[in-house]
């Protein structure tokens, strides 16, 4: 069952197991334009049932957090900020797991921070956001073009969030619904992951870590998820047939269970 609750400001969905564990926390961290909805109907559920407590944030600005009347002001440090407040909360240091932005976050938070372990979904590689953006603008310009109204949190074309998100077959009601969920990001946020405040490697803290990435990733292609496991000396499992939205996609319990898979290892 998911619970949500407020806590210092910020929107948490919890998913628990049916009985107390011993295993390690999961906090999972959503990515731009969206909120912890994101995980409630797959990821958390799912990892809930193999004993993992499961919980999603929603950062400053997103879902049903404060500060949405100030969305623009928010930079890539508020966000870490905001993940810091709920793994205090927890009061047990929890393995993170982000996708899209929320990797990038993640990152970020290690320069600062010791986890027990790290999961990048599609995630903004360290080197940010610019090559994603040419390659985008070069490949799909029509798509490129759309999605300055994404940024603008305008969601009512479907197909341009289809081309986007997915690339298997799509339930429309679960994209009708996220197009009445997803929002605005903060343009400050998307400066700091273009070339504002990329990760400082140097000062990482370096926890057991797996790079998930899709095989038809408009946003952030596969090669790019490769660079970034290249970069810390790993490698990338690529889901075929899929799309950035892997949460959603009609094959996501194979995303899925690679995480569960994982925690099992990193966390034993």
């Amino acid at each position: 069952m998911i619970k949500t609750q407020i806590v210092e400001g910020l929107e948490v969905y919890s998913c628990l197991p049916a009985q107390k564990t011993k295993k390690l926390p999961v906090l999972f961290v959503h990515g731009a334009f969206a909120g912890g909805w994101m995980w409630t109907e797959t990821f958390m559920p799912f990892l809930a049932a193999a004993g993992y407590p499961c919980y999603a944030l929603s950062l400053r600005g997103h879902g049903g957090s404060h500060g949405r009347d100030h969305l623009d002001w928010h930079s890539i440090t508020d966000y870490i900020d905001d993940v810091k407040t709920i793994v205090d909360w927890l009061g047990e240091t929890p393995v993170l797991v982000g996708h899209s932005m929320g990797g990038f976050i993640i990152q970020k938070y290690l320069e600062h921070h010791e986890v027990p372990g790290v999961a990048l979904v599609c995630s903004v590689p360290p080197q940010g956001l610019i090559a994603s953006q040419f390659h985008l603008m070069f490949q799909k310009p029509q798509l490129f073009m759309e999605l300055n109204n994404v940024m603008a949190g305008d969601y009512t074309d479907a197909d341009a969030l289809r081309e986007s998100l997915f690339a298997g077959e799509v339930d429309e009601a679960m994209l009708a619904a996220w197009l009445t969920r997803m929002q605005a990001e903060s343009h400050r946020a998307l400066w700091d992951m273009s070339m504002f405040n990329l990760p400082n490697l140097q000062a990482m803290h370096r926890p057991p870590m797996l790079i998930l990435g899709a095989e038809h990733d408009a946003l952030v292609p596969a090669f790019l998820v490769q660079a970034t496991a290249q970069t810390y000396g790993l490698k990338a499992h690529i889901f075929r047939d899929m799309g950035h939205a892997v949460t959603h996609e009609k094959e996501w319990e194979l995303v899925a269970g690679a995480l569960r898979d994982w925690l099992g290892e990193c966390t034993k």
